[in-house]
């Protein structure tokens, strides 16, 4: 998949409009600004720091993050690897087809693109290795503290 016009749902919806519309116009008839403000959240993610840690906020919760610490001997990039995860079927629902399983990929590939903007705006000192996993499932988007 190469891009949202690929994608079977909007190409269609665009067809039916004769052509003139594309994935904005999709946008703009299928969302609303409540959608907008939580995707840009979603590829612009606010991070925490905690004892070396950099974590997506919303992986962040004091009791899970101390199991997992103690769990990983303290090691941050396994920490970080294990909790920083965005599990791209968990957010929409989709069919076990071709086209949905191209379409999370192109997702996924685009929220880590822009997760690794966001921790290099951010921790301009650090690096970071952000990837997409396959699973099972589907893809998952995970970070964790680069080489030192």
């Amino acid at each position: 998949m190469n891009g949202p016009m690929d994608y079977p749902g909007i190409k269609s919806w665009v067809e039916e409009w004769g052509g003139e519309v594309d994935y904005l116009d999709y946008v703009k008839g299928h969302g609303d600004l409540g959608m907008m403000v939580a995707f840009s959240r979603i590829f612009w993610p606010r991070f925490i720091e905690v004892e070396g840690c950099v974590l997506w906020d919303r992986a962040y919760e004091a009791s899970n993050f101390k199991a997992w610490r103690e769990s990983l001997s303290g090691d941050i990039r396994k920490i970080e690897a294990t909790l920083n995860q965005l599990r791209v079927w968990q957010l929409v629902d989709s069919d076990d087809v071709e086209e949905d399983r191209r379409a999370q990929d192109f997702f996924a590939a685009c929220v880590a693109k822009t997760w690794g903007a966001a921790l290099s705006a951010e921790f301009p000192h650090r690096s970071f290795d952000v990837r997409v996993i396959g699973s099972e499932d589907g893809p998952i988007v995970t970070f964790s503290s680069g080489a030192t």
